[in-house]
């Protein structure tokens, strides 16, 4: 009934056109006064073949109208998918149409030759940052003051917004860089704690933990950045003296829980977007917005489900779902 409208509506000029033509004939016929069944007569004939010429070309209107709705819908457009063209006007219109798509593809090719350079630097330049912080950290060892615990703090600091970084270059990189394995929970928890040590002890935060004994499926090393994540921004957000638990509940969730300031009910549905720091993070003038984002998109890649409950002033609840989903696959 759509393709009839439409054919209608571009034929509504020619149909518009004969209806006159007929009046006039009448007329004309009327005015001579000539027996007006002969006019019947010939306007009826005329009207029969001027139908069956409609009804031919509707149904080709149709085929290409339906081959032409296939090529849009198709998610790789090919400028060969389209009706072939019909005429002078038409066939211009397909080589404008080629042109656009060479265009495009030739912009597409810069871009991504110009996103794959920037990605070699980028991660150069992560790899090779990374050998000062670590001559750092050895300089430090043998230091054990106030101000050589602040610095170890901000090194730290470094060091985990360069893995920003990376893991922001990789996420969309290619599925080779997921390995997935059996782990024990416990062992990547421990991992992520033990890092966070200093910052425990320094702001004299509790922390809850009691093992788990859960083995799971997944990609130890991007499920550690997701847990480092959680807990930095734990202990960011609760005051010294505060508490911070990692409790495992059935069927299969490990619950980051602290006693922070917690998160604003209105921003709550907007935490994992990228770039939006929410009320605390136009407090913290250094929230970038991109922690919980890659978070998110982690766990979409590792079939995980995550999200936070939280009240403010009370605490924050960051829950995720250790559940394999069906993976996301591009």
């Amino acid at each position: 009934m759509k393709v009839f409208s439409i054919y209608i509506k571009k034929q509504g000029g020619k149909i518009l056109f004969y209806l006159l033509f007929s009046a006039v004939f009448f007329c004309l016929f009327f005015l001579y006064q000539i027996p007006l069944h002969a006019a019947v007569y010939a306007v009826f004939v005329g009207s029969a073949f001027g139908i069956a010429v409609l009804i031919f070309q509707f149904i080709k209107f149709r085929q290409k109208y339906v081959q032409l709705e296939r090529a849009v819908s198709q998610k790789e457009f090919l400028p060969e998918n389209l009706p072939k063209a019909e005429g002078g006007l038409e066939a211009e219109y397909e080589k404008l149409v080629e042109r656009l798509y060479e265009n495009i593809q030739n912009m597409e090719n810069i871009y991504n030759e110009k996103e794959l350079d920037m990605l070699e630097y980028y991660t150069l330049w992560v790899h090779q940052i990374k050998t000062p912080i670590a001559s750092m950290y050895l300089k430090l060892q043998g230091e054990d003051s106030e101000f050589s615990r602040e610095i170890g703090t901000d090194l730290m600091r470094i060091e985990q917004y360069v893995e920003m970084v990376l893991c922001y270059l990789r996420l969309d990189s290619s599925e080779k860089d997921y390995v997935f394995r059996e782990y024990s929970l416990d062992s990547i928890i421990k991992q992520a704690v033990r890092r966070f040590a200093p910052q425990f002890i320094r702001k004299k935060i509790k922390l809850e933990y009691e093992t788990t004994n859960a083995v799971i499926l997944t990609d130890e090393k991007w499920l550690l950045f997701v847990l480092e994540q959680l807990l930095s921004n734990s202990l960011k957000y609760t005051k010294p003296g505060g508490c911070i638990s990692l409790q495992w509940k059935p069927p299969q969730l490990l619950v980051v829980k602290d006693t922070g300031i917690g998160i604003a009910k209105e921003d709550l549905p907007r935490i994992f977007e990228k770039g939006y720091t929410g009320y605390n993070g136009r407090e913290d003038k250094k929230a970038s917005g991109i922690g919980l984002y890659l978070c998110k998109r982690i766990c979409e890649k590792l079939g995980y489900g995550i999200w936070a409950e939280s009240e403010i002033h009370k605490g924050t609840e960051m829950i995720l779902d250790l559940k394999r989903k069906k993976l996301e696959i591009e």
